[in-house]
Protein backbone atom coordinates (compact mmCIF):
# COMPACT_ATOMS: atom_id res chain seq x y z
CA UNK A 1 0.00 0.00 0.00
CA UNK A 2 1.05 3.38 -0.29
CA UNK A 3 1.63 4.44 3.17
CA UNK A 4 3.86 7.39 2.50
CA UNK A 5 0.91 8.92 0.91
CA UNK A 6 -2.34 7.10 2.92
CA UNK A 7 -2.49 8.56 5.59
CA UNK A 8 -2.49 12.29 4.02
CA UNK A 9 -4.65 11.31 1.09
CA UNK A 10 -7.13 9.80 3.90
CA UNK A 11 -7.24 13.02 5.47
CA UNK A 12 -7.57 14.95 2.40
CA UNK A 13 -10.41 12.98 1.57
CA UNK A 14 -12.47 12.89 4.98
CA UNK A 15 -11.49 16.90 5.96
CA UNK A 16 -11.14 19.15 2.48
CA UNK A 17 -13.52 17.05 0.22
CA UNK A 18 -15.83 15.98 3.49
CA UNK A 19 -16.81 13.23 2.00
CA UNK A 20 -18.58 10.50 3.89
CA UNK A 21 -17.44 7.67 5.57
CA UNK A 22 -18.27 5.08 3.14
CA UNK A 23 -17.33 6.49 0.24
CA UNK A 24 -14.36 7.09 2.43
CA UNK A 25 -14.06 3.23 3.01
CA UNK A 26 -14.60 2.62 -0.79
CA UNK A 27 -12.34 4.72 -1.72
CA UNK A 28 -9.37 3.41 0.73
CA UNK A 29 -10.26 -0.32 -0.09
CA UNK A 30 -10.39 0.38 -3.60
CA UNK A 31 -6.72 1.38 -3.49
CA UNK A 32 -5.83 -1.44 -1.10
CA UNK A 33 -6.91 -3.93 -3.92
CA UNK A 34 -4.62 -1.99 -6.43
CA UNK A 35 -1.93 -2.25 -4.27
CA UNK A 36 -2.19 -6.39 -3.66
CA UNK A 37 -2.31 -6.31 -7.52
CA UNK A 38 0.85 -4.39 -8.15
CA UNK A 39 3.06 -6.00 -5.41
CA UNK A 40 6.12 -4.67 -4.08
CA UNK A 41 5.47 -1.40 -6.75
CA UNK A 42 4.29 2.05 -4.84
CA UNK A 43 0.35 2.33 -6.38
CA UNK A 44 2.40 5.88 -6.84
CA UNK A 45 4.58 5.03 -9.52
CA UNK A 46 2.13 2.72 -11.57
CA UNK A 47 1.79 4.52 -14.90
CA UNK A 48 -1.16 4.16 -17.28
CA UNK A 49 -0.34 0.96 -19.04
CA UNK A 50 -0.20 -0.83 -15.74
CA UNK A 51 -3.74 0.65 -14.67
CA UNK A 52 -4.89 -0.40 -17.92
CA UNK A 53 -3.85 -4.24 -17.21
CA UNK A 54 -5.36 -4.00 -13.47
CA UNK A 55 -8.62 -3.34 -15.30
CA UNK A 56 -8.42 -5.65 -17.64
CA UNK A 57 -7.93 -8.30 -15.45
CA UNK A 58 -11.51 -7.00 -13.22
CA UNK A 59 -13.19 -7.42 -16.73
CA UNK A 60 -11.89 -10.71 -17.22
CA UNK A 61 -13.02 -11.86 -13.68
CA UNK A 62 -16.20 -10.75 -14.49
CA UNK A 63 -16.43 -7.50 -12.24
CA UNK A 64 -19.38 -5.66 -13.10
CA UNK A 65 -18.91 -2.52 -15.47
CA UNK A 66 -20.50 -0.48 -12.57
CA UNK A 67 -18.31 -1.47 -9.51
CA UNK A 68 -14.97 -1.00 -12.23
CA UNK A 69 -16.46 2.04 -12.78
CA UNK A 70 -16.76 2.91 -9.25
CA UNK A 71 -12.85 1.89 -8.91
CA UNK A 72 -11.82 4.03 -11.39
CA UNK A 73 -13.43 7.32 -9.86
CA UNK A 74 -11.74 5.85 -6.69
CA UNK A 75 -8.12 5.93 -7.96
CA UNK A 76 -8.79 9.34 -10.26
CA UNK A 77 -9.56 10.85 -6.70
CA UNK A 78 -6.08 9.52 -5.63
CA UNK A 79 -4.10 10.15 -8.80
CA UNK A 80 -5.36 13.75 -8.51
CA UNK A 81 -4.67 14.35 -4.88
CA UNK A 82 -1.08 13.21 -5.73
CA UNK A 83 -0.94 15.48 -9.14
CA UNK A 84 -2.18 18.29 -6.67
CA UNK A 85 0.19 18.14 -4.17
CA UNK A 86 3.37 17.73 -7.23
CA UNK A 87 4.03 14.05 -6.14
CA UNK A 88 3.62 12.69 -9.69
CA UNK A 89 3.83 15.15 -13.11
CA UNK A 90 0.41 13.81 -14.63
CA UNK A 91 -2.81 11.86 -13.62
CA UNK A 92 -2.07 7.86 -15.21
CA UNK A 93 -6.19 7.63 -14.95
CA UNK A 94 -6.68 10.46 -17.52
CA UNK A 95 -5.73 8.08 -19.85
CA UNK A 96 -8.04 5.06 -19.07
CA UNK A 97 -11.96 5.02 -20.35
CA UNK A 98 -14.51 4.84 -18.21
CA UNK A 99 -16.09 1.32 -18.47
CA UNK A 100 -19.74 1.15 -20.91
CA UNK A 101 -22.32 1.19 -18.62
CA UNK A 102 -25.10 0.69 -21.04
CA UNK A 103 -28.30 2.53 -20.31
CA UNK A 104 -31.24 1.39 -18.28
CA UNK A 105 -34.70 2.83 -18.44
CA UNK A 106 -35.92 3.04 -15.31
CA UNK A 107 -39.62 0.86 -14.65
CA UNK A 108 -42.69 3.30 -14.98
CA UNK A 109 -45.85 2.71 -13.87
CA UNK A 110 -48.41 3.98 -15.78
CA UNK A 111 -51.13 6.27 -14.13
CA UNK A 112 -54.56 3.80 -14.90
CA UNK A 113 -51.63 1.29 -12.82
CA UNK A 114 -51.52 3.41 -9.88
CA UNK A 115 -54.73 4.16 -10.21
CA UNK A 116 -55.35 -0.03 -9.51
CA UNK A 117 -52.93 -0.16 -6.86
CA UNK A 118 -54.80 2.48 -4.80
CA UNK A 119 -58.22 0.99 -5.27
CA UNK A 120 -57.35 -2.90 -4.41
CA UNK A 121 -58.02 -4.30 -0.69
CA UNK A 122 -55.61 -7.02 -0.63
CA UNK A 123 -57.48 -9.31 1.85
CA UNK A 124 -56.28 -9.58 5.48
CA UNK A 125 -53.62 -6.95 5.04
CA UNK A 126 -53.08 -4.54 7.88
CA UNK A 127 -54.01 -0.70 7.65
CA UNK A 128 -55.39 -0.25 4.56
CA UNK A 129 -55.74 3.38 4.94
CA UNK A 130 -52.04 3.95 6.10
CA UNK A 131 -51.18 1.72 2.98
CA UNK A 132 -52.87 3.88 0.58
CA UNK A 133 -51.53 6.92 2.44
CA UNK A 134 -47.92 5.42 1.91
CA UNK A 135 -48.75 4.69 -1.59
CA UNK A 136 -49.98 8.18 -2.40
CA UNK A 137 -47.50 9.72 -0.88
CA UNK A 138 -44.31 7.77 -2.75
CA UNK A 139 -46.54 8.66 -6.07
CA UNK A 140 -47.76 12.47 -5.36
CA UNK A 141 -43.93 13.61 -3.64
CA UNK A 142 -41.25 11.30 -4.88
CA UNK A 143 -39.64 10.28 -1.69
CA UNK A 144 -36.98 7.60 -1.68
CA UNK A 145 -37.81 5.11 0.68
CA UNK A 146 -35.17 6.77 3.26
CA UNK A 147 -37.19 9.87 3.24
CA UNK A 148 -40.30 7.93 3.48
CA UNK A 149 -39.68 6.13 6.32
CA UNK A 150 -37.88 9.03 8.03
CA UNK A 151 -41.41 11.65 7.57
CA UNK A 152 -42.58 13.19 10.51
CA UNK A 153 -45.58 14.89 11.41
CA UNK A 154 -44.04 17.82 12.36
CA UNK A 155 -42.42 17.99 8.93
CA UNK A 156 -45.86 18.19 7.37
CA UNK A 157 -47.53 21.34 7.10
CA UNK A 158 -51.28 20.44 5.32
CA UNK A 159 -52.66 24.13 5.72
CA UNK A 160 -49.12 25.10 3.62
CA UNK A 161 -49.64 22.15 1.23
CA UNK A 162 -46.11 20.70 1.85
CA UNK A 163 -43.94 18.63 3.40
CA UNK A 164 -40.39 18.92 4.92
CA UNK A 165 -38.18 16.15 3.45
CA UNK A 166 -34.57 15.29 4.99
CA UNK A 167 -32.85 13.69 1.67
CA UNK A 168 -29.43 12.47 1.36
CA UNK A 169 -26.65 14.00 3.26
CA UNK A 170 -28.87 15.58 5.97
CA UNK A 171 -30.08 17.81 2.63
CA UNK A 172 -33.46 19.35 3.23
CA UNK A 173 -36.05 20.72 0.94
CA UNK A 174 -39.82 21.20 0.91
CA UNK A 175 -41.85 19.19 -1.11
CA UNK A 176 -45.32 20.20 -2.47
CA UNK A 177 -48.42 17.87 -1.53
CA UNK A 178 -51.48 17.44 -3.26
CA UNK A 179 -55.16 17.09 -1.64
CA UNK A 180 -55.03 13.41 -2.06
CA UNK A 181 -52.28 12.74 -0.12
CA UNK A 182 -53.53 14.89 2.57
CA UNK A 183 -57.26 12.89 2.50
CA UNK A 184 -55.03 9.87 2.93
CA UNK A 185 -53.16 11.11 5.62
CA UNK A 186 -55.82 12.25 7.59
CA UNK A 187 -57.69 8.99 6.88
CA UNK A 188 -54.96 7.27 8.12
CA UNK A 189 -54.43 9.09 11.14
CA UNK A 190 -57.56 7.93 12.25
CA UNK A 191 -56.34 4.48 12.75
CA UNK A 192 -53.00 5.48 14.10
CA UNK A 193 -54.73 6.84 16.80
CA UNK A 194 -55.85 3.63 17.93
CA UNK A 195 -52.27 2.51 18.01
CA UNK A 196 -50.02 1.97 20.89
CA UNK A 197 -47.45 3.98 20.01
CA UNK A 198 -43.91 3.47 21.31
CA UNK A 199 -41.75 5.89 23.18
CA UNK A 200 -39.57 7.67 20.72
CA UNK A 201 -41.93 7.31 17.32
CA UNK A 202 -44.31 9.04 18.32
CA UNK A 203 -43.63 11.95 15.20
CA UNK A 204 -43.51 9.17 12.64
CA UNK A 205 -46.14 9.51 9.99
CA UNK A 206 -46.12 5.38 8.95
CA UNK A 207 -46.29 3.16 11.99
CA UNK A 208 -46.38 -0.80 12.19
CA UNK A 209 -48.79 -2.35 14.62
CA UNK A 210 -45.97 -2.45 17.08
CA UNK A 211 -46.13 0.84 17.29
CA UNK A 212 -42.81 1.76 16.12
CA UNK A 213 -41.87 3.58 12.37
CA UNK A 214 -42.20 1.37 9.60
CA UNK A 215 -39.24 -0.13 8.38
CA UNK A 216 -37.79 0.03 4.81
CA UNK A 217 -38.35 -3.61 4.18
CA UNK A 218 -41.67 -3.15 5.36
CA UNK A 219 -42.51 -0.79 2.93
CA UNK A 220 -41.21 -2.73 -0.26
CA UNK A 221 -43.32 -5.87 1.05
CA UNK A 222 -46.56 -3.20 0.89
CA UNK A 223 -45.50 -2.17 -2.59
CA UNK A 224 -45.69 -5.80 -4.05
CA UNK A 225 -48.45 -6.98 -2.31
CA UNK A 226 -50.88 -4.17 -3.51
CA UNK A 227 -49.29 -4.72 -6.92
CA UNK A 228 -50.16 -8.34 -7.29
CA UNK A 229 -53.11 -7.90 -6.32
CA UNK A 230 -53.62 -4.93 -8.84
CA UNK A 231 -52.52 -7.45 -11.24
CA UNK A 232 -48.63 -5.81 -12.06
CA UNK A 233 -46.82 -8.56 -13.20
CA UNK A 234 -43.21 -6.35 -13.44
CA UNK A 235 -41.02 -6.06 -10.59
CA UNK A 236 -42.18 -3.03 -8.82
CA UNK A 237 -40.22 -1.15 -5.80
CA UNK A 238 -40.70 1.70 -3.74
CA UNK A 239 -38.73 3.85 -6.14
CA UNK A 240 -40.82 2.65 -8.95
CA UNK A 241 -42.93 5.37 -7.95
CA UNK A 242 -40.56 8.24 -7.46
CA UNK A 243 -39.56 7.34 -11.29
CA UNK A 244 -42.79 7.64 -12.45
CA UNK A 245 -43.87 10.83 -10.56
CA UNK A 246 -40.54 12.29 -11.95
CA UNK A 247 -41.95 11.04 -15.81
CA UNK A 248 -45.71 12.12 -15.39
CA UNK A 249 -44.32 15.17 -14.44
CA UNK A 250 -42.07 15.38 -17.40
CA UNK A 251 -44.70 14.26 -19.69
CA UNK A 252 -46.67 17.02 -17.99
CA UNK A 253 -44.27 19.75 -19.58
CA UNK A 254 -42.81 20.17 -16.13
CA UNK A 255 -39.32 22.16 -16.23
CA UNK A 256 -36.77 19.48 -15.83
CA UNK A 257 -34.83 22.27 -13.31
CA UNK A 258 -38.70 21.87 -11.03
CA UNK A 259 -38.25 17.95 -11.34
CA UNK A 260 -34.85 18.42 -10.53
CA UNK A 261 -35.91 20.39 -7.12
CA UNK A 262 -38.66 17.77 -6.66
CA UNK A 263 -36.04 15.26 -6.00
CA UNK A 264 -33.60 16.39 -4.40
CA UNK A 265 -31.11 16.02 -7.15
CA UNK A 266 -28.15 18.02 -6.19
CA UNK A 267 -27.37 17.41 -10.11
CA UNK A 268 -29.23 17.92 -12.83
CA UNK A 269 -27.72 14.79 -14.78
CA UNK A 270 -29.24 12.68 -12.18
CA UNK A 271 -32.44 14.13 -13.32
CA UNK A 272 -31.70 14.07 -17.42
CA UNK A 273 -32.31 10.29 -17.15
CA UNK A 274 -35.92 10.97 -17.49
CA UNK A 275 -35.19 12.68 -20.92
CA UNK A 276 -34.87 10.00 -22.43
CA UNK A 277 -37.85 8.48 -21.78
CA UNK A 278 -39.48 11.01 -24.04
CA UNK A 279 -36.86 10.85 -26.70
CA UNK A 280 -38.92 8.24 -28.64
CA UNK A 281 -41.88 10.10 -28.83
CA UNK A 282 -40.53 13.08 -29.70
CA UNK A 283 -38.27 10.98 -32.71
CA UNK A 284 -41.63 9.87 -33.79
CA UNK A 285 -43.30 13.39 -34.42
CA UNK A 286 -40.38 14.81 -35.52
CA UNK A 287 -40.54 12.16 -38.32
CA UNK A 288 -44.52 13.06 -38.60
CA UNK A 289 -44.20 16.69 -39.13
CA UNK A 290 -40.98 18.32 -39.42
CA UNK A 291 -40.99 19.25 -43.38
CA UNK A 292 -37.74 18.04 -43.82
CA UNK A 293 -39.42 14.77 -43.34
CA UNK A 294 -42.55 15.41 -44.68
CA UNK A 295 -41.50 15.15 -48.61
CA UNK A 296 -39.36 12.31 -47.72
CA UNK A 297 -42.70 10.44 -46.48
CA UNK A 298 -44.35 11.48 -49.69
CA UNK A 299 -41.99 10.18 -51.88
CA UNK A 300 -42.01 6.70 -49.78
CA UNK A 301 -45.57 6.71 -50.51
Amino acid sequence: MANRWLKQYTLFIQLEKSLSGNTVSSYLFDLQRLSEYVGEVDVADLKAEMLEAFFAMLHDLGLHARSRARMLSSLRSFYGFLLERAYIQENPCDRLDAPELGFHLPEVLSLEEIDRMLRVEPIGAYALSRNRALLETLYSCGLRVSELVGLTWSHCSFAEGYIHVEGKGGKQRLVPISDAVIQRMNDWMVERNELNIKPGHEDFVFLGRNGRALSRSMVFRIVRLFAEEAGIERVISPHTFRHSFATHLLEGGANLRVIQQMLGHESIQTTEIYTHMDKTYLREQIQLFHPRNQSNNRRMT
